[in-house]
């Protein structure tokens, strides 16, 4: 049997965060990574997997530092036009950390992409987003606004899963993904552990629906995951960086948000008073 499976999203789904042949790179900014410039990652894994028992062409159009909008109209045309057999799609992280989030156009996008991958015959493999904020440790002035906004996107994936159908993974059913060893070294992108769960729950499921799997992705990992002082040294020499330069356009955001959640009750018991 052939299949042919294609990947679209971000850095997740390039591979960052699980590095070929161990690599002890912490160079996790991706900017511009494409699959396969020393990454590996879960799609990798699955596709492998798969052809334990299948003849797969596997193409990965994944990009670091996509958005919804840059799937759509960048890697989705990539695809081509011939029948597809499983299409992944996985993206919406990125744009809830953008000054110019629009859930509605989110949405759009993210139907466009089903309804051309459907279209060409695919199952289409989603996901269901858990809270970032609690993994990263965001205070919760912090952590509250952008759980709000990731919660839109996966709404977006509700509607797009009710519509389309396909296999889709909800994150916050893993007790594992708010483990440390779950994620890299920036507690942004899956580590060896994180691509290998997802490249298994993608494959239980394929299986559950009858699709034969010889040999499943090993959840076994060959390599540690970092320790506490790469993680300092890392905090310092890149995620310090990294937060500054995304601090003028996710930190006003933040602040405004918060400053709204505050007003709010306080606006509701003046007028409960007033009353």
């Amino acid at each position: 049997m052939s299949l042919h499976y294609v990947a679209l999203g971000d850095s997740t789904t390039v591979g960052v965060g699980d590095p070929m042949n161990g690599s002890s790179t912490t160079d996790l900014s991706g900017a511009g990574a494409r699959p396969g410039e020393g990454w590996r990652g879960w799609a990798s894994l699955l596709a492998d997997s798969l052809a334990s028992s299948h003849r797969v062409t596997f193409a990965n159009f994944a990009t670091s530092g996509a958005t919804v909008p840059v799937v759509a109209t960048e890697q989705l045309p990539e695809t081509g036009t011939g029948p597809i057999d499983l299409a992944s799609l996985i993206v919406g992280v990125n744009d809830t950390m953008r000054s110019g989030f629009d859930a509605g156009r989110i949405r759009d996008y993210l139907h466009h992409c089903a309804e051309q991958l459907t279209a060409r015959g695919a199952l289409l493999l989603t996901v269901r987003f858990h809270d970032h904020g609690q993994v990263f440790g965001l205070p919760s002035w912090l952590r509250r606004p952008l759980w709000q906004r990731i919660e839109q996107v996966n709404l977006a994936y509700d509607d797009l899963h009710a519509r389309f159908g396909g296999i889709r993974l909800d994150m916050a059913d893993y007790p594992e993904v708010y483990r440390r060893d779950f994620w890299s070294i920036d507690r942004l992108h899956p580590g060896e552990r994180g691509h290998r769960r997802l490249a298994r729950g993608f494959a239980d499921e394929l299986a559950r629906r009858g699709l034969r799997i010889d040999v499943p992705p090993e959840l076994d990992c060959a390599y540690k995951p970092p320790s506490k002082w790469a993680d300092t040294v890392w905090l310092v020499r890149e995620g310090v960086p990294w937060l500054g330069r995304r601090a003028g356009d996710l930190t006003p955001w933040a602040a405004r948000m918060a400053v709204n959640q505050f007003r709010t009750p306080v606006r509701s018991e003046v007028q409960r008073l007033e009353a």
